[in-house]
């Protein structure tokens, strides 16, 4: 593969790095050097943006307003926004029921729901997970039982990501309870204002309530909400999935961290004089780590080359997702040899904005910790990495 830039690429990366200096927002710029929890304001706000500008949506055809990108310049944006550490727009949305809604769904869906997508009018959440649910996705229990022009939409979803800021979710309901399992689900889109809703928050170890309980008690939904056929869910919920984990690799957020990684490392001592980034056994821990990293940019390339000509990601998204959330741990941990006992002072507060009181530890190392157990999820949502390797083994290897 060549990963030479050519003069009209390098002068869109020029473009690119002008914009996000002068555009990203100082305000939150700083919060995310600060390692300050960003509000669903500050992600609006530059998800609007992105939007006036038009790079909202690379991934989306340029007539419901997609970039028209190649692979090479998707690849130069997404490097450029992990450089400065700009937050990608949030995936419910534009990166997974969008492009469910392109594939399957009819034209005045398309028309009614892409454009709030796309300026971040509308907040969407994701109701697949329930308690008896995950991996197992397929056992669902959540029902949608037809009335007239509506379905009666009731049970439970967990692990709802920031549910508690959407106005729509999508959800997988079972629609057939005499079909195989599979064959049984419906992909429907809910109106979280609909009477019968209530929302849950989860508390994390960290104090923030950043994924939700969604029940639905009886929830009405109209028919139009169908996206596709009946009982044809499955299909269209495998290729959301395969969305998903592709994003879930996330090669310049790991690359930024990585660098700072470096940067705290040459800042620490080792007890003989030197700093820890002098270590040998410390610095063969972080060349195999960019050796992993490099490795699963190049098959992130791959994969979005083949995007771009119209393919839904296939078996590769499942390696991604793998290799992507096992290569974000390894730096978790290596953080965690950094910090020491930096780790060890937790002050919740000091991560939320308005917080005027002495932050504990280090600098961001402080955050070493929250970071380390936040990101110990990274390898189950998305499907886990165990049902990704059985994925593999049954598409790649044909076992």
């Amino acid at each position: 593969m060549n990963a030479d830039f050519t003069k009209e690429e390098l002068a869109f990366q020029h473009e690119v790095r002008n914009f996000l200096e002068s555009e990203f927002p100082a305000d939150i710029r700083d919060k995310v050097d600060r390692n300050i929890r960003l509000s669903k304001e500050d992600i609006v706000r530059w998800q609007k943006i992105l939007n006036r500008q038009g790079w909202m949506a690379p991934n989306w055809p340029e007539e419901y307003g997609g970039t028209g990108w190649t692979p090479t310049q998707k690849y130069i944006f997404n490097q450029e926004m992990g450089r400065i550490g700009a937050p990608e727009p949030v995936a419910f949305g534009v990166k997974m029921v969008a492009p469910v809604i392109l594939a399957y769904g009819s034209e005045a869906q398309k028309q009614r729901f892409l454009p709030d997508i796309l300026e971040s009018n509308v907040w969407w959440c994701q109701g697949y997970s329930e308690p008896n649910a995950g991996s197992d996705l397929a056992s669902l229990k959540t029902t949608a039982v037809r009335d007239g022009d509506h379905y009666v939409v009731n049970g439970t979803k967990t692990w709802n990501t920031l549910g508690q800021y959407a106005d729509w979710i999508f959800c997988l309901v079972r629609t057939d309870n005499t079909a195989k399992k599979q064959e049984g689900i419906s992909f429907l889109l809910i109106d979280m204002a609909s009477p019968g809703i209530k929302v849950n928050p989860i508390v994390l170890m960290d104090g923030s309530p950043e994924v939700n309980e969604v029940v639905f008690d009886n929830v009405r939904v109209p028919i139009e909400n169908l996206i596709g056929e009946e009982n044809k869910g499955w299909t269209y919920a495998k290729v959301l999935l395969t969305h998903e984990r592709t994003n879930i690799a996330r090669v310049p957020y790991t690359k930024r961290r990585v660098n700072e990684l470096k940067s705290a490392a040459a800042s620490r001592a080792d007890g003989s004089g030197g700093s820890l980034a002098d270590d040998p056994s410390f610095a063969s821990k972080v060349a195999e780590l960019e050796i992993d990293l490099l490795a699963l940019e190049y098959a992130e390339l791959r994969t979005l080359a083949a995007v771009t000509v119209g393919k839904a990601p296939g078996p590769e998204s499942s390696i991604l997702k793998i290799v992507g959330t096992e290569v974000a741990q390894k730096a978790d941990e290596l953080f965690l040899e950094v910090a020491d006992y930096d780790a060890l002072p937790f002050v919740p507060e000091q991560f939320e904005a308005g917080f005027t009181g002495a932050a504990l530890g280090d600098g961001y190392l402080a955050s070493t910790a929250l970071d380390y157990f936040n990101h110990r999820k990274v390898s189950i949502y998305g499907g886990s990495n165990e049902i990704q390797k059985n994925i593999i083994c049954k598409a790649v290897l044909g076992l």
